[in-house]
């Protein structure tokens, strides 16, 4: 059906002088824009979120802070001597290896925690006198008392708290759905938009060349017929303009990804696309071109029906 559109026919319909063409080529062209980016952010956001759910599920982090050398067991009680932060981190390995559903606990070295700090603190970060809290990798297998292995971990090693990641991945899951809703709501709206223009373009059409349209139906065209030459007006005006449109989103997308690149920022997301991602963001003018052309019959059919 779309290839017989796409050929070079003759039209009997003058319609390539209306000025509402090139209104229907600029707006289609923005609405491309528009779509194409709000798919590209809905599709970095899902790749963040699928990379941090998948390295970070089943998973948990204790930190353990190093404090002063003596610490009190309530407000206002007698300083106790305090372990020196690696008994405290041998410590919290011990409860943790032992605890059930935990598979490993694997401490970090000073090392590896300043790597991760760098981003935000820079090379200061692997200063041996800057006070670093000790962080151990934990990997679950099974259900965990979330609660009572916090509670041991204070006891046994104080300063220890325990992160669990699939608090936060809850709300990084429902993050990522209400971005999923918003795209989709704002694709929506542009939709809406191309089919008001599309609607606009060919009842003005039909206005414009009333009396084309009329002399055509004394000569035996039908009303299908008619409409073929409004639809594949409406579609070549809808592929030129969405091919800009879809220029302008990619030239924008690599702006973005070369401003970003130099953000020291390890939170960043990746802006990088992959192949199919490209080939989603090609599929947006042809959506807006079969959009088009459903609506350009749709309004003529409607209209000439009206028609005495």
């Amino acid at each position: 059906m779309g290839l017989p559109l796409l050929q070079r026919r003759p039209s009997d319909i003058p319609l390539a002088r209306d000025p509402s063409g090139r209104f229907l080529v600029w707006i289609t062209a923005l609405m491309v824009y528009l779509a194409s980016l709000t798919l590209a952010g809905a599709l970095t956001v899902s790749d963040m979120a699928r990379r941090w759910d998948s390295g970070l599920a089943g998973g948990l982090t204790v930190q353990i802070a190093p404090l002063p050398g003596n610490t009190g067991a309530a407000p206002g009680a007698p300083l106790a001597p305090l372990a020196p932060l690696d008994e405290r981190v041998e410590a919290a390995l011990t409860i943790l290896r032992s605890a059930p559903g935990v598979k490993s606990a694997q401490a970090l070295t000073a090392a590896d925690t300043a790597r991760l700090l760098e981003p935000w603190l820079g090379p200061e970060a692997a200063d041996p006198l800057l006070p670093m809290p000790r962080l151990i990798d934990v990997v679950t297998d099974g259900p965990v008392d979330v609660a009572g292995l916090a509670d041991r971990l204070k006891s046994a090693a104080p300063g220890a708290t325990l992160d669990d990641h699939a608090v936060w991945l809850a709300d990084l899951r429902s993050f990522t759905g209400a971005v999923h809703l918003a795209a989709l709501g704002l694709v929506a709206l542009i939709g809406g938009a191309g089919v008001m223009s599309v609607v606009f373009s060919v009842r003005a059409g039909l206005a414009i060349h009333r009396h084309v349209v009329e002399l055509l139906h004394l000569m035996g065209a039908t009303d299908r017929y008619i409409a073929r030459q409004f639809e594949r007006h409406v579609v070549a005006l809808s592929l030129r303009g969405g091919s800009v449109g879809l220029g302008l989103a990619v030239l924008t997308l690599i702006g973005v990804r070369h401003a970003a690149h130099g953000l020291r920022a390890s939170l960043m997301p990746d802006l990088t696309l992959a192949v199919w991602q490209w080939a989603s963001l090609g599929l947006v003018p042809l959506a807006a071109a079969t959009l088009a052309l459903l609506t350009a019959r749709w309004t003529v059919l409607r209209t000439l029906e009206a028609m005495p």
